[in-house]
């Protein structure tokens, strides 16, 4: 679902600014298939029930997007598709097809009405030593089998601590998605995951968040234009909860959130939507 903010006007050229608020539930390895498809019913029950949408509000519900387990996903989208919500994997092979026993290909999720592949999270990069290059080989595989990706960057405390945050992330969206040309990056929604910022006992403040994300969307623009840096979704992934998820949402830049132990339990995640109205 699309949201409209008023036109704006930079350097005498007008255009529009129409970008997704998104709020996607990342389950991680959790949940039993039984656990997982209840969860799935349990929350789009409460959407149901609900009053969400403050009477002549004029507002949408932000897109909603689940990522479960690979050997959910099939069972997952035609729960969510019933829904309108959507589905994402949590990842994908770099590798197109062959004999590369236990991987799962773009084209395979492609089949089973997959939307959305996370590519470039946090823990794929720290536990699997997941490099920009090998984002970047994933995520033209996923846009070559038309399904679109939520690209995750992030800084670690070592880095933010000594100042590179910035350099970083520079660094990360360079390689991870400036070979992408410009209809390509429309099909891109960058998470970021101020990693220094989850389980270390340090939390990220709204406004850091969106010193971030602003930061984040002059380095779209500055490669692939105002106009599109303006309509890019750029969601928050640094430990989003009922309890903070309002303030960071509130914030001009944050498009919403990646969510991880929060999506894990439908009262909560239904709050998170919330708040992002």
């Amino acid at each position: 679902m699309e949201f409209w903010i008023l036109a704006f006007d930079y350097n005498d050229y007008i255009f529009d600014i129409m970008r997704k608020k998104i709020i996607a539930g990342n389950w991680k390895m959790n949940k039993s298939h039984q656990d997982g498809m209840e969860l799935l019913l349990q929350l789009f029950k409460l959407i149901e029930d609900e009053d969400i949408l403050p009477e002549d509000s004029g507002n949408k519900l932000p897109e909603v997007v689940i990522a479960p387990s690979f050997i959910f996903l099939s069972d997952a989208a035609g729960i969510v598709q019933a829904w309108e919500a959507k589905i994402a994997a949590q990842n994908c092979s770099s590798e197109s097809d062959g004999a590369y026993t236990g991987e799962v290909s773009a084209s395979m999720l492609k089949s089973i009405n997959v939307d959305y592949v996370i590519i470039g999270h946090s823990e794929r990069r720290n536990y699997f030593q997941e490099t920009n290059q090998i984002v970047a080989k994933k995520i033209s595989l996923v846009l070559e089998n038309n399904m679109s990706v939520i690209c995750c960057i992030g800084e670690s405390i070592s880095e933010r601590d000594s100042g590179k945050e910035f350099q970083i992330i520079t660094h990360q969206i360079e390689e991870c998605l400036f070979h992408l040309n410009n209809e390509q990056i429309k099909n891109i929604v960058i998470a970021y995951e101020p990693v220094w910022a989850i389980g270390t006992g340090k939390n990220a403040t709204p406004e850091q968040a969106q010193e971030m994300h602003n930061y984040i969307r002059s380095v779209i623009s500055g490669k692939f234009g105002k106009e599109t840096s303006e309509n890019i979704s750029i969601i928050y992934g640094g430990s989003c909860n009922p309890q903070n998820a309002k303030s960071i949402f509130s914030q001009p830049d944050v498009d919403g959130g990646l969510i991880g132990g929060a999506s894990l339990n439908a009262k909560d995640f239904v709050e998170v939507i919330k708040a992002a109205i």
